[in-house]
């Protein structure tokens, strides 16, 4: 069975463009035909994204197309892929008119499960409060579970994963403090063939990132 999911966050800057590119590129090296899609007109990411998939991404625009057309699209383009991946924009529920054309709407359109980037650097048990108001805000968007990013360490990542716990939300994992990944988002719009970072990225997903229980979603 084909695996989809949106991978969304609550702000910008939080690492979904980090994690989805490194999640392309590990299934991708692994052998699965990886079909990945952006949220809104954004170009940029889209190129990261063909870079590691080695196929043109999708845009995928509630605000410039209807939904019947998102769903055309993704239905057309994935139809021959064993994993789609949609890279949200901005934050989860951010849109033109209120959460109008967000990546929230466009998870429910498409009735895909949304995999939440959560930045937790400098929180721990705050990350509950937070993540209960994204979980719970619309009913119709489900939030499938939650990777923490910038963890500075394995006690940390262990009081995020008792936030899990306590909300009865899967926790898929983490990426540690990296000054590399870090200096990786400094190349937006230069050359997308050279990103020194990329085999670091995949390394640390593969052995942080719960990645074989996101394809069952």
């Amino acid at each position: 069975m084909k695996s989809s999911f949106l991978i969304a966050a609550p702000t910008s800057g939080s690492g979904k463009t980090t994690i989805a590119r490194g999640l392309m590129a590990l299934l991708t090296a692994k052998g699965y035909q990886v079909q990945p899609f952006k949220c809104g007109p954004d170009y940029i990411d889209t190129k990261f994204h063909e870079a590691v998939c080695g196929r043109p991404s999708v845009n995928l625009d509630t605000f410039m197309a209807t939904p019947e057309h998102v769903c055309e699209l993704f239905a057309h383009y994935g139809k021959d892929a064993d994993v789609c991946i949609v890279e949200g924009m901005m934050g989860l529920f951010d849109g033109y008119d209120r959460d109008k054309g967000s990546s929230a709407e466009i998870a429910q359109v498409l009735d895909i499960p949304v995999v939440l980037v959560v930045d937790a650097k400098s929180a721990a048990y705050s990350t509950a409060a937070l993540l209960s108001g994204f979980v719970h805000f619309r009913e119709g968007v489900h939030v499938a579970g939650v990777i923490f990013n910038r963890v500075g360490s394995e006690k940390h990542f262990a009081m995020l994963q008792q936030v899990c716990y306590d909300l009865n939300i899967p926790c898929l994992g983490y990426l540690p403090k990296s000054t590399v990944l870090e200096q990786g988002s400094r190349y937006l719009g230069l050359d997308f063939s050279q990103l020194p970072e990329t085999k670091q990225l995949v390394e640390l997903i593969e052995h942080h990132v719960r990645w074989k229980q996101l394809l069952s979603e």
